[in-house]
């Protein structure tokens, strides 16, 4: 069961304030949560197929070429380009 004290010690790690009128709604809540994680737990999954569930095959499409705008139209809109490319800031140091 989990009680205020542990609630207090998830906020500070997870850098939250909880005002202590929340403390007891929180705690009942988080105690429904692990209950419910607790369940889901100990649901048995011998005898169940989980690939292909909704029987499924081949569902990805071909691969096919479109037209696109002129890298002349879509460079119009680069701050900096170069030899068809944008050019951007390197960020890494």
């Amino acid at each position: 069961m989990i009680d205020k004290e542990e609630i207090r010690k998830i906020a500070i790690l997870s850098k939250l304030f909880v005002a202590e009128e929340e403390m007891d709604q929180l705690t009942e809540d988080m105690a429904r949560i692990i209950s419910f994680a607790d369940t889901i737990n100990q649901a048995s999954e011998e005898g169940t197929e989980f690939d292909n569930i909704n029987n499924l095959s081949n569902v990805f499409r071909e691969d096919e070429v479109v037209p696109s705008y002129e890298r002349e139209r879509i460079l119009q809109n680069a701050k900096d380009s170069d030899e068809g490319c944008f050019l951007v800031k390197n960020i890494m140091r």
